[in-house]
């Protein structure tokens, strides 16, 4: 399996967000991708290579432009505004119902208006890593098309809270929106399956109306974990896209014998759905002692959820997305593809 990957996600580097309450160091830091290439290149997958660069249009396919922009400025306005040694940049305040966004305003205005949340700070190396992080994902993209049975992209930022025009959940770009929409474009089926702890809003959003493009996503109860507001079961789909769209929220304490039989489910849904290509949002944070969530599996169950997602039959990219344990961030990582590629 060939693995793509960029040292440009090491200059993502935000200190702090504002969590609970108080500023708090970022868990989503440049050593989960190193760990998990270390881990990689320990087990001899195959090789590690640059991605390609794709330009933005792949990106515009799925986000507005005038989002795109503000991403790509919005460091260099915060600086201007604060000075060159200013913090990362992180949204003061938001449009409530009945205001208005302010697209024209001032950077504090624009942050607000495309931001979801306080956790994901924009920080001088923050462009220039989500574009590389997009092309990661089209390079990996772009083998599989080319005839490999499966290839990872060593994705970061992590991609799938990052909505058509807003940002959040440590996201900025959607890495398998991106993908999947650049292989749906040469008129393939293609189906997502989510296996992140959180469930992934902005890929949700931007399928949502679509019938072309599956949206299936084993995550932790919105009525207890983050995103907060997206994510549950009725969640089905609409206009086009009714009955595109799965939902499985799983309770606090989930363990394998639990998730498996939602993993079964959702594999279910993809094989209904007569899938061309398949794109894996591979999250790690299932596991249990992943620092900010609450399931219960184990190293090993990693194995053999490659297993389960391999009996699919289906050419494969997988992007990574979250985990925040570092010391089995890379085994977990590894184990999950070992799984996929001893089934096969």
């Amino acid at each position: 399996m060939k693995t793509f990957y960029t040292p440009a996600h090491r200059e993502h580097a935000p200190a702090l967000e504002f969590e609970s309450a108080r500023l708090v160091p970022i868990p989503e830091r440049p050593e989960r991708v190193e760990c998990v290439r270390a881990e990689i290149e320990a087990r001899k997958f195959g090789p590690v290579s640059a991605p390609v660069e794709f330009g933005l249009e792949p990106a515009l396919r799925v986000h507005d432009r005038t989002f795109v922009e503000f991403l790509g400025r919005a460091y260099d306005d915060w600086s201007q505004r604060y000075g060159a040694d200013a913090p990362d940049a992180i949204p003061s305040a938001w449009p409530a119902r009945g205001m208005r966004r302010n697209l024209a305003g001032d950077i504090e205005a624009r942050l607000g208006s495309y931001a979801s949340d306080t956790a994901t700070p924009i920080a001088r190396g923050t462009w220039p890593a989500a574009r590389a992080a997009a092309d990661t994902a089209l390079s990996a993209m772009q083998c599989v098309m080319g005839g490999e049975r499966a290839a990872f992209g060593l994705t970061r930022p992590p991609g799938h809270h990052a909505g058509h025009d807003t940002f959040g959940g440590y996201c900025y770009l959607n890495n398998a929106a991106i993908a999947a929409q650049w292989c749906a474009d040469y008129g393939l089926r293609v189906a997502i399956l989510d296996v992140d702890y959180h469930h992934g809003n902005g890929t949700q959003a931007i399928f949502y109306h679509r019938g072309d493009v599956l949206y299936c996503s084993l995550h932790a109860d919105p009525a207890f974990a983050f995103p907060h507001f997206a994510g549950f079961g009725d969640e089905r789909g609409a206009g086009a896209g009714e009955g595109a769209n799965f939902n499985l929220p799983l309770p606090a304490g989930t363990d394998w014998t639990n998730y498996a039989g939602a993993l079964d489910a959702a594999a279910a849904r993809v094989r209904q759905f007569g899938a061309d290509m398949l794109v894996v949002s591979l999250g790690l944070d299932t596991f249990e002692n992943d620092p900010i969530c609450e399931f219960c599996l184990k190293s090993e169950d990693y194995l053999r959820m490659g297993e389960a997602i391999a009996r699919l039959d289906l050419a494969t990219v997988f992007l990574f997305e979250g985990g925040y344990d570092l010391a089995s961030i890379g085994s977990n990582t590894a184990n999950a593809l070992e799984g996929f590629l001893h089934a096969g």
